[in-house]
Formats: C-alpha cells, structure tokens, sequence
C-alpha cells in the first residue's frame, strides 16, 4: 500500500503529511509532539510546551476528513501507568466526506 498525502489541520496551522491512514498520521505527529516534550530540560519551557499541545486535531485526506479529541496527562492513569505525557485519541462523530 501507498503512502497518501494527508493534511494535518489544528486549527492555528495546518500541516503536510504522508501516510497510510487518518489515525495513524494523527497518531506519528502527536508522538513527534510528545518526543520534544519529553526532551526537554528546562521546566519553564517544558510548561508552555505542554500549555500549547492540540486538544483536537483534523486529519483531512484526498476525499474523507477525520477528526479527533486528544486527552494529554502528565502522568499516566490507564494502561501506561506512570510514563510520562500519555495521550489517547478520540474519534469524533464518524467521518465528513468532501464534496466532488
């Protein structure tokens, strides 16, 4: 399978990238997002990089646009308990087709 062109809309900008499916280049952007995070040292910046982590995200594809609902934590409660800015992603209401 090809890798398709996506668009990653976060509402302040938007993003070019490739991929195989809509979750998948939600998915590989906010752990890129996360990684730099992680990396880190100073705590003041660390902060306002947490502060400015999208809350939601649209994945826009050649015809279909998927969106979703992130939920960061700083530490993790569920199944990866302990590690450090977990995030799950929430698929919101289907898909929306674009118009031909």
């Amino acid at each position: 399978m090809a890798k398709r062109r996506f668009i990653i809309d976060l509402g302040r900008e938007k993003i070019e990238a490739e991929g195989h499916q809509h979750r998948n280049v939600a998915v590989r952007y906010l752990m890129k997002r996360r990684r730099s995070l992680l990396m880190t040292r100073d705590s003041g910046k660390a902060e306002a990089l947490y502060s400015s982590l999208p809350r939601s995200v649209s994945i826009i594809g050649g015809h279909v646009t998927r969106a979703y609902r992130i939920n960061w934590e700083r530490e993790g409660t569920t199944e990866f308990e302990g590690s450090r800015f977990v995030f799950t992603l929430e698929e919101l209401g289907g898909h929306l087709e674009m118009p031909a």
